[in-house]
């Protein structure tokens, strides 16, 4: 996967959790998970790169808070198209 992408899950029609997922090296696993205020939670691989944010309340994020995230870990904010099933959430 070269490419972030989000992933929404559903419980009884509503969303329990959300995780973005970055780019990746084979191999990589999460070494670790630290959180990062209300409502993610980051997992790094061993070297210390993020290789994902999950998102414990995908109901309650902005497309602007996750972005904020996003350039506080050196990643390229995403598109308010890739974003928008948080909204939907």
């Amino acid at each position: 996967m070269n490419q972030p992408y989000l992933e929404i899950t559903y419980r009884h029609g509503k969303p329990l959790a959300a995780y973005l997922y970055f780019a990746r090296r084979e191999g990589d696993r999460a070494a670790n998970s630290e959180p990062a205020g209300d409502p993610f939670v980051i997992d790094r691989a061993g070297d210390g790169r993020p290789l994902g944010v999950e998102i414990v309340d995908p109901a309650s994020v902005s497309a602007e808070t996750l972005n904020q995230l996003l350039l506080s870990l050196n990643q390229s904010p995403l598109p308010e198209a890739d974003l928008a099933p948080l909204k939907a959430a």
